[in-house]
């Protein structure tokens, strides 16, 4: 898995290291190079013999940049590595802001980003001490050579010419100068492209894993899904290729319109019910909607037919046309609409379908980004739609009118309700039962609350005996 953190530190410092950096360190070097040959030239003009020593010069700056770059490239890897904790940190710290106020461990938090920041902070100063240690054995290298060229003048040649003398030590000065800045900036353009290693790293992973184009199947029918079935069968599911199954055998069917509501206690497999239908991670078995097998679909396909309202709505920092319709395939006409069904439409204001959306959408309340959620399930008319606890977090009324909405606008559509609250699914068709990733019971709520000793019967029952006895009420209205 990729962290959050470690994905913000990539496309943020290493990018910049890339973009910016990177460049200037090539272009310094190769300015160098030609500022090289140059010097070099007029020295063999003047002084032949002193190519010797200037390419003997060369060497020991080549060798000793061979020495620091063994280290400088791992220390930059390791400064990368201590500074996607941080990035991750402050995400996390930023996203639970609310609940660490509420306990009130502020102090523990910032103790936490105080060690990530100090393990960054050694591996940064490592990194620039080898640097300033790098730059002063080079300065110490060109001074003993530098001693050497102008005492060879008094001992080898007494009668030299002043300004014979002074062109050459003069030019050995500026060559000397050049090749040490050379030296250094060509050690910096290798340690910038730690950044674009890091960075080609993302640029290898695999991608999901799905077919070149839709089944033949899928090219017979005119619209699909057109009626909404589903069918698991044998499905063994779990996201990475080394961890254990969340999902095993699962064998059910659901019919087309149907209303189903998945119940479970935490980690009994109801999330990863949706995952599997969404092809998330890795799947055996056959999943098939409308007798097409979903794996014979490419993910557009797949993911583009089924309307998902999740726990946390997802909206994108930019007007709220773009976030109801960020194809532009609908009329304005279409949008007010969807508006209007989910009582969203006077949050419009005076800009209209123009009015800013801010990040995650953190201008409107949670009820109404779910509602947004949904007036965008309502445009796409998909016949299967998923409700991951979406009103987990909404107050009673947004509640109220989510339910009332689905009842009404998706009538012909089928509905898989992962539930918090039991009262919104004691009126559906049927209820799935999860426990350890396994279907333990699959029928009407009335049946399942008649079984002695069952699953659902002792969900309910946990719920209190005021509570208990309404959900049973409901269910015997049905």
């Amino acid at each position: 898995t990729n962290p959050a953190g470690r994905m913000l530190n990539r496309f943020s410092k290493d990018m910049g290291a890339m973009d910016e950096l990177l460049p200037k360190s090539i272009m310094d070097s190769t300015q160098t190079i030609l500022t090289i040959i140059g010097a070099m030239v007029v020295v063999m003009v003047v002084q032949p013999y002193f190519i010797v020593p200037i390419l003997v010069l060369l060497a020991i700056l080549l060798y000793a940049r061979s020495i620091y770059m063994k280290t400088s490239q791992n220390t930059r890897r390791l400064e990368g590595i201590t500074r996607s904790p941080i990035f991750s940190h402050i995400a996390t710290t930023l996203h639970g802001l609310s609940t660490i106020r509420s306990f009130q461990v502020q102090s523990l938090l910032i103790s936490e980003f105080e060690q990530h920041q100090n393990v960054n902070t050694g591996a940064n100063f490592m990194f620039h001490s080898g640097r300033f240690a790098f730059g002063m054995v080079l300065d110490l290298i060109f001074f003993v050579f530098l001693a050497i060229v102008v005492f060879s003048f008094l001992l080898m040649q007494t009668d030299a010419l002043g300004d014979k003398v002074g062109l050459v030590v003069t030019q050995i000065t500026a060559l000397a100068g050049s090749i040490q800045f050379g030296i250094r900036q060509s050690a910096e353009m290798f340690n910038h492209l730690v950044a674009v290693e890091r960075l080609l790293e993302y640029r290898g992973l695999p991608s999901e894993k799905q077919p070149a184009q839709d089944s033949i199947a899928l090219a017979k029918v005119k619209q699909w899904p057109s009626s909404g079935g589903i069918q698991f069968k044998g499905v063994n599911f779990k996201y990475i290729e080394e961890a254990p199954l969340v999902l095993r055998n699962l064998c059910f069917e659901i019919k087309p319109k149907e209303k189903i509501g998945i119940v479970g206690r935490t980690g009994a497999g109801k999330s990863s019910i949706i995952g599997s239908l969404f092809r998330t991670a890795l799947i055996e078995g056959s999943i098939t909607i409308d007798e097409v097998d979903t794996a014979e679909l490419t993910l557009e396909t797949l993911r583009s037919s089924i309307s998902i309202i999740p726990q946390d709505p997802v909206l994108f920092s930019g007007t709220l046309r773009k976030n109801l319709d960020p194809f532009d395939r609908y009329s304005d006409e279409v949008l007010w609409r969807s508006l209007e069904l989910v009582e969203l439409k006077d949050i419009a204001g005076p800009l209209g379908l123009q009015s800013h959306v801010a990040a995650g959408g953190s201008n409107f309340s949670v009820g109404q980004r779910q509602l947004l959620c949904l007036a965008r399930a309502i445009l796409r008319e998909n016949k299967i739609l998923v409700l991951d606890e979406a009103t987990a977090n909404v107050d009673p009324e947004t509640d109220r009118l989510i339910q009332q909405t689905i009842r009404e606008q998706f009538v012909d559509c089928t509905v898989l309700t992962i539930a918090h609250r039991l009262n919104t699914i004691m009126d559906y068709d049927r209820v799935l039962v999860m426990s350890e990733g396994t279907a333990v019971e699959f029928g009407t709520p009335r049946e399942l609350l008649e079984i002695p000793n069952g699953v659902f019967r002792d969900i309910v029952l946990a719920t209190g005996p005021a509570e208990a006895e309404n959900l049973m009420n409901m269910a015997r209205k049905v």
